[in-house]
C-alpha cells in the first residue's frame, strides 16, 4: 500500500499494527540479506586501528599517532565500497529510520573526533563519547528492527563506557574501547552472518 492509498483508505488499529510488523520483518530481512558484513567491516577496522594507535603511542610516547584514527572512515568506506552488493529489495520507513540513525551517529562521531584531535582548547574524552554514540546507535537499531543481539550488544557497549571513563590509564582505556566494539559490532555481526547462512540452507 502506497502513501496515496493510505490517505484515501485510513487503516484501522489492527491493519496499522500489521503494517508496522511487516515493515519490521522487512528490515530484519534486509539485515540478514546484507548479513553482518557492514558491522564486521566497521568493527574490525575500528579494533585494528585501535591496536595500531595503542602500540604506536605506547612504544614511542608520541601522541601525534592519534591521527591514525582517521584511517577508520577511510578504510571502512573503501571496504564497504568493495564488498559484494546485496539485492536492495523494497525500502520501508523502518529501513529509512535505521539509515537516519547511523547517518546522524556517524557524522556526529566523526565531527567530534576532528574537534578532539585538532583542538588545543578542549580536552574531550573522545573515546568515551564514541562508545556512547555507537552504543546508542546499536541499541536503537536493534530496537527498531527487533534484533535482540544488537540490542544486547549496544547495551553491553554502553555499560563498558563506565569502567572506560572511571578507570585511569591509557592501556585500560584502549582495551575497553576495543572491547566495546567487539560486543557492539563483532558479536552481533557474526550472529547475523550465521542467521543468513542458516536461511540460505533452508531456501
Amino acid at each position: 500500500m502506497n502513501e496515496r492509498e493510505m490517505k484515501e483508505n485510513p487503516l484501522n488499529e489492527k491493519e496499522s499494527l500489521d503494517l508496522i510488523a511487516r515493515m519490521i520483518r522487512n528490515a530484519q530481512g534486509r539485515l540478514e540479506r546484507g548479513a553482518g558484513a557492514p558491522m564486521l567491516i566497521w568493527g574490525y577496522v575500528t579494533i585494528a586501528t585501535t591496536i595500531m594507535v595503542w602500540l604506536a603511542v605506547r612504544h614511542t610516547l608520541d601522541y601525534h599517532y592519534n591521527y591514525v584514527w582517521f584511517l577508520i572512515p577511510v578504510v571502512g568506506s573503501v571496504c564497504m565500497l568493495l564488498r559484494k552488493k546485496q539485492p536492495e529489495g523494497v525500502r520501508t520507513y523502518v529501513d529509512q529510520v535505521v539509515g537516519y540513525i547511523w547517518i546522524v551517529m556517524g557524522v556526529t562521531g566523526f565531527l567530534l573526533s576532528i574537534v578532539s584531535i585538532l583542538s588545543v582548547m578542549w580536552n574531550l574524552p573522545i573515546l568515551f563519547i564514541i562508545i556512547i554514540i555507537m552504543g546508542m546507535g546499536s541499541t536503537l537499531t536493534g530496537l527498531v528492527t527487533n534484533f535482540k543481539p544488537m540490542v544486547a550488544g549496544g547495551i553491553a557497549g554502553l555499560l563498558t563506557s563506565i569502567p572506560h571513563y572511571l578507570i585511569s590509564g591509557y592501556d585500560i582505556k584502549m582495551l575497553t574501547f576495543a572491547f566495546a566494539f567487539v560486543v557492539m559490532y563483532i558479536i552481533p555481526g557474526h550472529i547475523l552472518n550465521y542467521k543468513a547462512k542458516k536461511a540460505c540452507l533452508k531456501s
